[in-house]
């Protein structure tokens, strides 16, 4: 079962919305809505984060595309890069900033 992480200091579970668009300013820090602590995000959750959006894009669009056709390949490519972008929240991990 997924599961959004949590605030470390209150246990307040982070939106999905406000996960993700940390992830569109450039890995911008979260502030908890209960008690306003500031969590960043780890190495490794950056690390999650281009494992499930660019790298599957890339080996599907360099690698195992079956269209000869630039247009079909690259629509799925970026049809793979938003699905996993999506999915993303749930998997990566933030720490309290002190």
């Amino acid at each position: 079962m997924l599961f959004i992480q949590k605030c470390q200091n209150c246990n307040a579970q982070f939106s999905w919305s406000k996960i993700y668009k940390s992830f569109l300013w450039t890995y911008k820090p979260i502030k908890c809505s209960e008690c306003g602590t500031i969590h960043k995000i780890t190495i490794p959750g950056r690390i999650i984060f281009v494992s499930l959006t660019i790298v599957p894009m890339l080996i599907f669009a360099n690698f195992l595309s079956p269209f000869s056709n630039l247009i079909a390949t690259l629509t799925i490519g970026i049809l793979i890069l938003i699905i996993g972008s999506l999915l993303t929240p749930f998997f990566v991990t933030y720490k309290k900033s002190f």
